[in-house]
């Protein structure tokens, strides 16, 4: 499903216009991004948690020349799924 997919679904489920609805889906990703770039994270309880883990720093190979490349450290946003989710499937 991509965004204009779930924009349809979500105008159709919640009873809103698409623009509404594409607003909605906008304001929501805007608001979970600003979050987790302050180091917050966002909790939907039954559905997940988005939040941000540090990852150390490591080195890996360059599969082409066969190199050794330094990867910095750095903050990447995960989702770790709730049990609502999860005991959907």
């Amino acid at each position: 499903m991509n965004r204009k997919e779930l924009v349809d679904a979500l105008s159709s489920k919640a009873d809103l216009s698409k623009k509404d609805a594409d607003n909605f889906l906008g304001a929501f990703m805007d608001t979970v991004t600003n979050e987790l770039k302050r180091g917050g994270q966002v909790s939907l309880v039954g559905f997940g948690t988005f939040k941000t883990v540090q990852r150390a720093a490591r080195q890996a190979r360059n599969p082409q020349t066969g190199a050794t490349v330094h990867v910095p450290a750095r903050k990447v946003p995960v989702f770790k799924v709730g049990k609502g989710l999860k005991s959907a499937f």
